[in-house]
């Protein structure tokens, strides 16, 4: 049987990884500035992750729902500690298109409308998110869509309050930081005036932190630089260092019912000894801290590059914009300098390295990129 053809690969076969670092079958080193996605947080291979995850497969991988899993309300317990969101219930599924998913019916279950405002370049999983016609001139509607999905530019303010003054909109979903779409980050005051109207039209507002939470930006939520909360909070990537999981983080306000939501193989036992396992990490070695300050390290040192025309992001999410083409740049960096990065569009490296990354791999990464420079 063949692989179903839908993903570009490179031919390198990764076999071992450790902290920033990964092998090949040939023993060749890459240093990894992307992390599969944003889904390292701690490093490959830490070994109090490790020890966690074998010590529960070795006793249970998994059990139905249908009993207590006493894991998943420590895992309940520790992120709202240390995302600042101890009010919020948590729910827990697999990956982060579940994620975006469970938030809109739980949001649409609320206030009984059924459409959704996103923003022009967002990704929020492979979801039926789509467009719907409007009067208002500064919708986009992308190609082939249909359905109840509304599209605005990022930071437009006056075009969201337009549609949200309607009182049709059943929510808003944004992302912290656009990863797909390019490395934008919202303005703080959008964010800000976002919540305000939201409030005032009684729409849900939807953060989608599963590529920029975690961390990545700085701080556990990149919303969180505005100093704006959110009535759901999507999860996933970093959640697990790897192992499949993600949840969501619901207000107060939204009170559960028996069989409103449900899943099979979200909270497993090994996928809150990982979520566990990676809360003790963030912990004991500081990652957001260091996420924030070799974050601003490596900005402040590609911003002196004159090749680069534009460096956005926050934290160790960093876009590096050039006027041309990034393909064979991004080849170059792998084949000829072993290191792994992404991209979004045509245009954009994507940088989402784990967050353990340190000043002199940050100097590695900057002395191979200068080599092809």
């Amino acid at each position: 049987m063949e692989l179903f053809d839908v993903y570009p690969l490179f031919d390198i076969n990764i076999v071992e990884g450790k902290g920033c670092h990964v092998w090949d079958q040939n023993g060749t080193e890459y240093l990894d500035l992307y992390g599969g996605h944003a889904v390292i947080s701690i490093g490959h291979s830490h070994p109090h992750y490790v020890e966690m995850i074998s010590k529960q497969v070795s006793k249970l991988g998994f059990y139905s729902n249908s009993v207590i899993n006493k894991l998943q309300q420590q895992v309940a317990n520790r992120l709202g500690v240390i995302s600042g969101y101890e009010d919020y219930s948590l729910f827990l599924i697999n990956t982060g298109a579940e994620a975006n998913e469970n938030a809109l019916k739980l949001a649409s279950f609320h206030n009984g409308r059924t459409r959704i405002i996103s923003f022009a370049k967002s990704f929020h999983g492979r979801t039926s998110l789509a467009v719907e016609a409007t009067d208002n001139p500064k919708i986009i509607s992308p190609i082939n869509a249909n359905g109840h999905t509304s599209y605005l530019e990022l930071n437009d303010i006056e075009a969201v309050k337009v549609e949200l003054n309607k009182k049709d909109v059943c929510a808003v979903i944004i992302e912290g930081i656009q990863g797909v779409g390019g490395i934008k980050v919202p303005n703080d005051t959008f964010l800000k005036e976002l919540r305000e109207i939201c409030t005032k039209t009684e729409t849900v507002l939807i953060l989608d932190e599963i590529q920029s939470g975690y961390g990545r930006s700085g701080k556990f939520f990149a919303h969180q630089h505005a100093g704006i909360k959110a009535d759901i909070v999507t999860v996933a990537k970093g959640i697990g260092n790897g192992f499949p999981m993600a949840g969501v983080l619901i207000s107060p306000q939204f009170k559960p019912v028996y069989g409103m939501l449900g899943t099979t193989f979200g909270g497993n036992h090994l996928a809150c000894a990982a979520a566990l396992a990676v809360i003790d990490v963030f912990e004991k070695e500081s990652l957001i801290e260091n996420a924030a300050n070799i974050g601003q390290y490596l900005i402040g040192k590609l911003k002196k590059y004159p090749q680069i025309k534009d460096v956005r992001g926050r934290g160790l999410m960093i876009g590096l914009e050039f006027e041309e083409s990034v393909k064979e740049l991004r080849k170059k960096l792998l084949f000829e300098q072993k290191v792994f990065t992404g991209v979004s569009g045509t245009n954009v490296i994507r940088l989402l390295p784990p967050l353990c990354l340190s000043v002199e791999e940050a100097d590695l990464f900057l002395n191979k990129l200068e080599n092809i420079l």
